[in-house]
């Protein structure tokens, strides 16, 4: 649904509208304050049918709007957003986009347990009854989305640089790039565009001296740039990173996610994330690092 012009220079004068949906619990109203302090004019469980008249209330000079609906939201329902978004996206003057929250089912599940809330879908039942059913009538939103974020393993600083990467409104037209460290024991992000795997690599966590450090820690560091493959692969990592960041730059991108993992998520990716992105901060690239499990810890 991303809409381009040919010419860049008529994007910027385009009225952003985001319509933020996805599963209940997933981080719809934390997603709409960041909105907000980010410059966005936030409004939630507006009436789908009444999406259409808010937007065109709207003064030339008011700020970008999102709009929050769920299955909370009267007359909700996958078809009837995507059929609104279409009466907005043929507008000129419309920059139109659908954000989908979403979140593990089991961590949905503890987070209702841990708040006392029932699923608005669960009634009296199990909350993961709710959550699997909600699941199937908002699948259609998800397949559509401009931006999908899962928040299982999401902080909400995290969530914030997201955000802010793709929709802030400082008027810099690069590209921000965000680095993440992950474990693969813990799954992939669903939100990474790109995913390098650095298993190959000596492991420190079988070292007693390095196994409760991080990649941050300087003995960590040196133990992995020992291993033969690491200075080969780094290189031919980065000679395929150079050409491609202008080419997703060209195609409208203003946000990349670049994820690199390994089995814990400790070392060997943590270390490997960082240096590529103090590398494409040396070249000028806006970037933003983060490590899931480490910073899962504190």
């Amino acid at each position: 649904m991303r809409q381009f012009s040919d010419d860049p220079n008529d994007l910027p004068s385009r009225s952003r509208i985001l319509i933020v949906t996805g599963m209940s619990g997933a981080g719809k109203t934390s997603t709409l304050k960041l909105l907000e302090d980010i410059g966005f004019e936030a409004v939630d469980n507006v009436p789908i049918s009444l999406m259409k008249d808010l937007v065109a209330t709207r003064r030339p000079d008011s700020p970008s709007l999102a709009i929050g609906a769920d299955i909370r939201t009267r007359d909700f329902a996958a078809s009837a957003v995507l059929s609104e978004m279409d009466k907005l996206i043929v507008k000129s003057d419309l920059n139109v986009d659908l954000i989908f929250l979403d979140c593990d089912n089991e961590v949905l599940g503890r987070r209702f347990s841990e708040t006392r809330r029932r699923h608005p879908l669960a009634q009296d039942r199990p909350a993961m009854d709710g959550i699997i059913l909600e699941r199937q009538l908002v699948f259609e939103l998800q397949e559509m989305a401009d931006l999908a974020i899962d928040t299982s393993c999401l902080l909400i600083r995290d969530l914030k640089n997201i955000l802010q990467g793709h929709f802030g409104s400082d008027g810099d037209p690069g590209l921000t790039v965000s680095i993440s460290s992950f474990s693969y024991k813990k799954g992939l992000p669903r939100e990474a565009d790109l995913v390098f795997d650095v298993r190959f690599l000596r492991n420190p966590y079988y070292d007693p001296l390095l196994s409760g450090g991080t990649g941050l820690d300087k003995s960590v560091g040196e133990f992995i740039t020992l291993d033969d493959g690491f200075h080969c692969f780094f290189e031919n990592l980065k000679n395929f990173l150079k050409p491609q960041l202008p080419r997703f730059l060209g195609e409208g991108r203003s946000y990349l996610t670049i994820a690199i993992g390994c089995t814990g998520g400790r070392h060997r990716s943590v270390f490997v994330a960082q240096k590529l992105g103090e590398w494409l901060e040396a070249r000028g690239e806006n970037v933003i690092i983060s490590h899931r499990e480490v910073n899962a810890d504190r």
